[in-house]
């Protein structure tokens, strides 16, 4: 049940990603289009590096899913098929102890029981923690910061998912060493 959950919630991912790099491509295109007829659109540069933040870490989130993440394989080639599984494991036990990491962080940073004890009063919350975090804007397109940053409530929700179900499904089979 996990593990499909995890590969729906991948592909999930991968479409959001997508519609983020298409989004990317526009946006710099617009910028390409109006600085060349000298009517530049200020908050178009923002706007493309929001898209491409959102689009990495959705993409990252989807490539623990797949097990695909760019690695070094130096020492997992020079193990036998036995040890290769047993660092796989090791990596799926690191991964998944990065996500909870990543939780506490942003549970510490986003302190949600206190601005629900604020009574999601955005003011009450930074007058009694000093934590701006809701009301910060961005710089040209004028919203909450918040929104830009929610997407690491999407990665951190996709990493715990993803390492719980790699540790629970078996291991892909690895590809030997090339000979050359």
């Amino acid at each position: 049940m996990l593990v499909r959950l995890s590969k729906y919630w991948a592909r999930v991912e991968i479409a959001l990603a997508s519609f983020c790099a298409v989004l990317v491509t526009a946006l710099i295109l617009l910028n390409v289009v109006t600085r060349a007829f000298n009517a530049s659109i200020y908050w178009v540069d923002e706007a493309a590096i929001y898209a491409m933040v959102w689009m990495c870490f959705l993409a990252a989130s989807a490539a623990l899913h797949e097990r695909s993440a760019v690695s070094v394989t130096v020492v997992r080639d020079l193990l036998g098929e036995f040890g290769q599984k047993w660092l796989g494991r090791a990596v799926d036990v690191c991964v998944l102890i990065f996500a909870i990491a990543l939780l506490y962080f942003a549970w510490r940073w986003l302190m949600p029981l206190d601005l629900l004890h604020a009574g999601f009063d955005v003011e009450a919350f930074q007058s009694e923690t000093f934590n701006f975090v809701y009301a910060e804007p961005t710089t040209t397109l004028g919203i909450r910061k918040i929104w830009v940053w929610s997407v690491l409530g999407l990665f951190v929700f996709g990493t715990l998912l993803h390492a719980v179900a790699n540790l629970l499904s078996p291991l892909p089979k690895t590809k030997p060493m090339a000979q050359t």
